[in-house]
């Protein structure tokens, strides 16, 4: 093809195996995306409500369950309609924007656990200083870090994959990521730019990494000292840890699977890997910081309480 403006569709091929099954892969994967809306809206409307909670940890916490909510709501209202669909097919600009907010999706997940875990150090380790530290201004400039420094990021990054020249329009996936755009490209075209963005932006999120683990070298060297501090640990961090674990295995998972996957897997294997990242975090994260954090535990045990108490109609 000549020019990009040739392909105005791409077709996502990853979800052909499900032809036999999809009215149960439907109807389980719209109960799954209702659960995913429940338990996040539930823990945001808890944390807004409750003056309490309006402490950093929980607004943090509160961005955490929003960025949930906005990657899975780029994902699952277009698988939900492609599994009903003889034909899976996507715009030119609908495919660029979903690849973009899958991308600023799993960045931003990485970015406010970054500052969830700078919000954590300051609290075990420097407790005296934590609230000239953690002041509105600096806890609003860490919200707007965790948002921005992907949507700059994947912005430049879809914009230069906008102007590349395509000769194919077949997607071998169940929903666009740009690296996968970005092989469709005519053999000819530049893609160095591309490339350059690329490893840009591993290189800063690499760093992310460096610096939670820096944060939790400090932490449990900390915590050790104090049984106060443990149990502080076990209550604040450990939720954190758990969703660190989780969303960077599933980050990786499905870079690792992108660049270097062997074609001879299943393809329903091939799907699952890919969103992963869009399956597991988004429950598990909610459902374990609401157990796990005290103060979220007992507004929602009081709630049901409560309830359990109302007379009867």
């Amino acid at each position: 093809m000549d020019n990009v403006s040739v392909v105005i569709i791409f077709t996502l091929s990853g979800i052909n195996e499900t032809v036999n099954y999809r009215v149960t892969l439907f109807s389980l994967t719209l109960l799954y995306y209702c659960i995913i809306l429940f338990v996040n809206i539930s823990l945001i409307m808890i944390i807004i409500l409750n003056e309490n909670l309006h402490e950093p940890m929980y607004i943090f916490l509160c961005n955490f369950c929003i960025s949930g909510l906005y990657g899975t709501t780029g994902f699952y209202p277009k698988f939900l309609l492609d599994l009903l669909s003889s034909s899976q097919e996507i715009s030119y600009s609908g495919c660029l924007f979903q690849a973009f907010i899958m991308y600023s999706f799993a960045c931003s997940e990485l970015s406010i656990l970054a500052v969830m875990a700078y919000d954590r150090y300051l609290a075990i380790c420097r407790p005296l200083h934590y609230h000239s530290f953690m002041t509105k201004k600096r806890l609003s400039q860490l919200v707007c870090f965790s948002w921005l420094t992907p949507f700059c990021i994947f912005s430049i990054n879809v914009l230069l994959t906008s102007k590349l020249k395509f000769c194919g329009s077949n997607i071998e996936k169940h929903f666009c990521v740009n690296w996968v755009i970005v092989k469709l490209a005519c053999p000819e075209t530049d893609t160095v730019s591309n490339s350059v963005i690329a490893y840009a932006t591993i290189f800063i999120y690499v760093s992310h990494g460096f610096f939670i683990i820096w944060t939790y070298m400090h932490l449990i060297t900390t915590c050790v000292r104090s049984t106060e501090d443990k149990v502080k640990f076990m209550q604040t961090c450990m939720p954190h840890l758990i969703s660190l674990i989780t969303c960077t295995v599933a980050v990786v998972f499905d870079l690792m699977n992108m660049r270097f996957g062997s074609k001879d897997l299943p393809q329903s294997l091939q799907n699952f890997i890919a969103t992963e990242f869009l399956i597991i975090p988004p429950v598990m994260n909610p459902l374990i910081y609401g157990f796990k954090l005290t103060k979220i535990r007992n507004r929602i045990l009081g709630l049901v309480y409560i309830k359990g108490k109302l007379p009867l109609p």
